[in-house]
This record gives C-alpha cells, sequence and structure tokens, in this order.
C-alpha cells in the first residue's frame, strides 16, 4: 500500500493537473454517486488535500470527494479525449478541457459535504499528517508519552494511523532504524536522547522522502537520490556497524532491522 509519500506526491501531480479549471466531464462509477454527475459539470476543482493516506479533492459547489486507494487503487493523468488501455476497474473520471484524472480499482469513495467530511470515520479518527508541516517534534514527543500511546510497542504504534497519519511499513522500517531502536521498545521505555532521536525520525523521515526521495548519510545530513537504509536490505551488511540486516514479520507485515545496533 502507499504510503503518505507517495500519496501527496500523486495529489500534487493531480492538482497540476485539474486545480483551478473548469469540469467538462464527471463520471463515477457507483450508482449511490451518478446523481452528483451533472452537478459537478462546470464546477472547478478548487484543491487536493491528503489526510494520511486519504486523498481529498474538493469543488467549487462545496462538495468533496473523498477516496482511499488502499491495497489497489491507482489515480492516472491523462489527455482529455484519450482512451487509455487499462485491465483495471475505472471508478471516477474528472475532466477538463486539457487534462483528465482517472481512479481505477479503489472501492473507498464518497461524495461529502462540510458536515459529513467533519463527521467521516476515518478522518476522525487519523492522527496529525506528518506531513503537515506546522507539527513539531515536540508534539510528536508529546504524543508519544501520552496515555494513549506510551504503552504501545513501536512494531504496531507506527503502523496505527491513530498515532500519526502517513506511516506505513518502510517508514516504519526505516525510523526505527533511523531511531537506533528494536521494534519492541515502547515510549514510556526511552531515554531523554532516545525519545528525541525517535521524534525527529518520525517527521524527518517521511517529510524528506516526500519531498526529495533522498536519504541520511552516517552524519544525519541529506542526500538527493533516495536509498533504504534496511528496507529490502536482508542479509546486507548494516551501513552503521557492519551486521547483517535481519528480516522476519511484525504486525503481519515484513519487518527489517539490524541487531548489532538496533537495541
Amino acid at each position: 500500500m502507499p504510503e503518505g509519500p507517495e500519496i501527496r506526491r500523486a495529489a500534487d501531480r493531480l492538482a497540476q493537473a485539474v486545480v483551478g479549471k473548469r469540469l467538462t466531464d464527471v463520471w463515477f462509477e457507483f450508482p449511490r454517486l451518478k446523481t452528483y454527475e451533472e452537478s459537478l459539470k462546470g464546477e472547478t476543482v478548487t484543491s487536493i488535500e491528503t489526510r494520511g493516506k486519504a486523498l481529498l479533492t474538493h469543488f467549487s459547489n462545496g462538495l468533496t470527494l473523498y477516496s482511499h486507494n488502499q491495497l489497489y487503487g491507482v489515480w492516472r493523468i491523462i489527455d482529455s479525449g484519450s482512451e487509455p488501455q487499462s485491465t483495471r476497474v475505472l471508478r471516477v473520471r474528472l475532466a477538463t478541457h486539457d487534462q483528465t484524472i482517472l481512479l481505477y480499482s479503489a472501492s473507498d469513495i464518497e461524495l461529502l459535504n462540510a458536515e459529513t467530511l467533519a463527521a467521516h470515520p476515518f478522518l476522525q479518527r487519523v492522527g496529525p499528517d506528518v506531513l503537515d508541516m506546522t507539527l513539531t517534534e515536540q508534539q510528536v514527543s508529546e504524543r508519544l508519552l501520552s496515555s494513549r500511546f506510551r504503552r504501545r510497542q513501536f512494531s504496531g504504534l507506527l503502523l496505527d494511523q491513530a498515532f500519526l497519519a502517513g506511516l506505513g511499513n518502510y517508514l516504519r522500517v526505516e525510523i526505527l532504524w533511523q531511531a537506533e531502536l528494536a521494534p519492541h521498545h515502547r515510549a514510556q521505555d526511552l531515554d531523554e536522547k532516545q525519545l528525541v532521536n525517535l521524534s525527529h525520525a518520525l517527521l524527518a523521515i517521511p517529510r524528506h522522502s516526500y519531498r526529495m526521495r533522498g536519504t541520511m548519510d552516517e552524519n544525519k545530513h541529506y542526500g538527493a537520490a533516495f536509498r533504504f537504509k534496511v528496507f529490502h536490505r536482508s542479509g546486507q551488511p548494516c551501513e552503521r556497524c557492519g551486521e547483517a540486516i535481519e528480516k522476519t514479520l511484525l504486525s503481519s507485515r515484513p519487518f527489517y532491522w539490524c541487531p548489532g545496533c538496533q537495541i
């Protein structure tokens, strides 16, 4: 499943294609959404934003298209009037005079007004978004130490969208490696330095993945080319200590770590 940085980059591309342009055609595959097609024609897409792994497409008439790609959903951008070849099932088509955006295969799709958007169960449940640049390391630290999360093992906590939205498996792996922490640890067991390092990594790594697809060097400076430090590197030497990276299964997801320096 794509994680927060991938969803945000997709939203940026979609926004560049259609935001501010009048919709010339609107089509929904689900019968419950068909009644909205005519009312959206002639409106404009005012913005496209993300909340964790959900994507919100806002229209000038006050409606919002909520979509969650889950495992199989994918957005595509095409020139208007062209007919793309795909074996996927088309769910949504939003066309402007020059470009069209298409949503394939997703099943979690709704049209919401301001009231139902504010009350949406998923949006109410998710925590602060790691790509929200107003979210600070201090706030993340406070959230880690809150009564709700302080006793949770990081193996599960870093996949829980109620803790921080937008995290996923590769980010979980890379964040814990960067913080030099094993997945069984809990926030209540950390010393001050460990807490600071983890709070920093929880924001720095997903934000850097979004901005640059880059990586950190041994001095925790950012480079320009992305490559995983531990994810999908089972059996290879850890760049920090030289121990062989190991792979296991945690919270039903593959987990990679270094037994030499993640203690």
